[in-house]
């Protein structure tokens, strides 16, 4: 009875943090999604996953809890993470504009609605830049009213993909103008996002870039839903894909071989590209260009593994759920 009670209006936060190398630090953040200030754990949020890249200097704290209490948690980590993070000293080689670079609220549940998650990745962008002076942050998604802009178009308007970031330019959605210790913090809404990993058998990047923009979505031919960038990675070039679920079933032109796992917002179908059609193309096209692939890393979850382990977590009172799992978990 209390699994499905715990299982009802659950959301996820992929709170992205631009630090790895301090995993003690990445895990002091996620303890702040879990338990308040005086140390009582909060009721019904679970940590499931802490995912850390070294090269990238950037982790991933996956986040669940009910849509009703997940901002609190959500809040108590980015301020955490804003006091122990100064964007002054970061390096890495993804990308990045904040301490706390990203905040996505995806539901995990049809009864979860699309207008509660924007609600509540709105009240976190107020929250943030009101809880520490001299955070900023933009909208993306379902959060972005009325235009309900991307991530990757709201990161290309404010500079994300430039080699050096000019602050000065920037024109934050909530907050002053950015600040170099803090940076620009990205906080939105969506449909659930994973992120697939594929690296490839050498260190020039050209190789990579190509793959990267035969599969990008924007491109004709490209795959559903691939947001995609080709970053140097431990000797090779990862090939490393937002995989963002679509409206609709599976498309008709792709809808042979393996069938795309499916879910429901709001009465509405999504689906998400399955990991090892990326990773086909990806092994595929590396081909061509006589280079081969050395593996492929699903970051995170799928949303259905999501809230399967969170239901699970939750039932069984589990806050700190990353150090109970027995596999290794990219």
């Amino acid at each position: 009875m209390a699994s499905n009670t715990l299982g009802r209006r659950l959301a996820a936060c992929l709170l992205n943090v631009s630090e790895a190398r301090r995993k003690d630090l990445v895990e002091t953040v996620a303890r702040a999604a879990i338990y308040d200030s005086e140390g009582v754990k909060r009721e019904a949020t679970t940590v499931l996953n802490i995912f850390n890249d070294y090269d990238y200097n950037r982790s991933v704290i996956t986040i669940v809890a009910s849509i009703d209490s997940i901002r609190e948690a959500i809040l108590s980590a980015g301020v955490k993470a804003c006091g122990l993070i100064d964007m002054r000293a970061h390096t890495g080689v993804h990308p990045c504009m904040g301490a706390v670079d990203l905040i996505p609220i995806y539901p995990l549940g049809e009864e979860v609605e699309v207008e509660d998650c924007a609600k509540e990745a709105r009240a976190v962008a107020e929250g943030l830049t009101e809880r520490v002076k001299g955070t900023s942050t933009f909208l993306f998604g379902w959060a972005d009213d009325p235009l309900q802009r991307g991530l990757a178009q709201r990161r290309k308007e404010m500079g994300w993909f430039k080699k050096t970031l000019d602050m000065e330019a920037i024109r934050p959605d909530v907050g002053p103008q950015p600040q170099k210790q803090y940076g620009l913090t990205g906080v939105g809404a969506g449909p659930y996002v994973m992120n697939c990993n594929v690296t490839i058998d050498t260190q020039d990047i050209a190789i990579g870039r190509s793959i990267a923009s035969a599969i990008r979505e924007s491109t004709p031919g490209g795959l559903p839903g691939v947001q995609v960038l080709a970053l140097p990675h431990e000797g090779a070039v990862e090939i490393a894909c937002n995989v963002e679920s679509v409206k609709g079933s599976t498309p008709s032109h792709m809808a042979s071989g393996e069938p795309w796992p499916s879910f429901s917002i709001s009465h509405q179908p999504y689906c998400h590209i399955p990991a090892s059609l990326i990773s086909s193309t990806v092994a595929e096209l590396a081909g061509q260009q006589g280079v081969g692939t050395k593996g492929t890393a699903l970051v995170g979850f799928t949303p259905a593994e999501c809230k399967g382990l969170a239901e699970g977590a939750l039932s069984q009172g589990i806050a700190e759920f990353w150090k109970e799992q027995h596999r290794i978990r990219m």
